[in-house]
């Protein structure tokens, strides 16, 4: 029976066409294939990965490159989870099931997953356009991390299960009981919504005060409310980092942590 990785591959995908990828691209590719120790069967799959979307703005672009990283990192996002949960499950039998997706929360952070891809060098490889490049797009970890999910999805598309929970394992999951611990790692948005719906039944609001600075690197200004009540307030380069930040404000305000 086909696997349902073959049969997406084979709808979304081309054939494995050498001759379609560049000679210095290829190059590329197969240096980045060694450092994630994955020969791909069809390299479009890992093109297509890679491929950032300042690339695939026209139907032409989409006709080179096929399916973009952001897709990719949608079905990457999922394959990654399970891997997570399952790894979690059985290395902590004695855990709790919220003491667990604390720990896989971190885990599948943006932030964990942009430290794991520098580990590879995957910032080197992603393929973005000029104006993308110059305004820091390479170094954005929420870039970083979403690529690094849609090379999961690739593996999990070319190779299957097996080989994606190969890779899971060993560039992410290596190591992390020590690293998820770093103060920087900590999801502390999660922290605060469990502690938000065990008095109050809701989840905290937050809300984006302002945007600061040019478009290519913004600062934004986030609060976050409890129950209608101004609890902690945070910067970041991303409205999510703002989100963050907000929160362990106000981890710290209702003493958390």
């Amino acid at each position: 029976m086909e696997k349902l990785s073959d049969r997406i591959a084979k709808t979304f995908f081309k054939k494995n066409e050498s001759s379609t990828i560049e000679p210095e691209l290829k190059l590329k590719l197969s240096d980045l294939q060694k450092l994630i120790k994955y020969k791909f069967k069809n390299l479009n799959i890992l093109k297509s990965a890679l491929t950032h979307d300042s690339l695939t703005s026209s139907s032409e672009d989409d006709e080179v490159f096929g399916t973009n990283y952001e897709r990719m990192e949608f079905l990457g996002d999922s394959v990654l989870g399970l891997a997570v949960c399952e790894h979690l499950f059985n290395l902590f039998p004695d855990k709790a099931e919220g003491e667990l997706s604390k720990i896989k929360s971190s885990i599948v952070s943006e932030k964990y997953l942009a430290l794991k891809a520098n580990n590879i060098k995957l910032s080197e490889f992603i393929l973005m356009s000029e104006k993308e490049d110059k305004n820091g797009g390479r170094g954005r970890k929420s870039i970083v991390s979403d690529t690094m999910e849609s090379i999961i999805c690739a593996i999990y598309l070319d190779g299957g299960l097996d080989k994606a929970k190969k890779f899971i394992k060993t560039f992410i999951l290596e190591d992390f009981e020590k690293q998820v611990m770093a103060q920087d790692l900590i999801n502390y948005k999660s922290i605060l919504q469990e502690y938000s719906q065990s008095l109050y039944q809701n989840v905290p609001e937050y809300e984006l005060i302002s945007e600061e600075g040019p478009d290519h690197h913004k600062l934004f200004v986030m609060d976050v409310f409890i129950e209608g009540k101004l609890c902690g307030q945070g910067k970041g380069l991303n409205k999510k980092e703002a989100q963050q930040k907000a929160a362990q404000n106000a981890c710290r305000k209702l003493k958390l942590i």
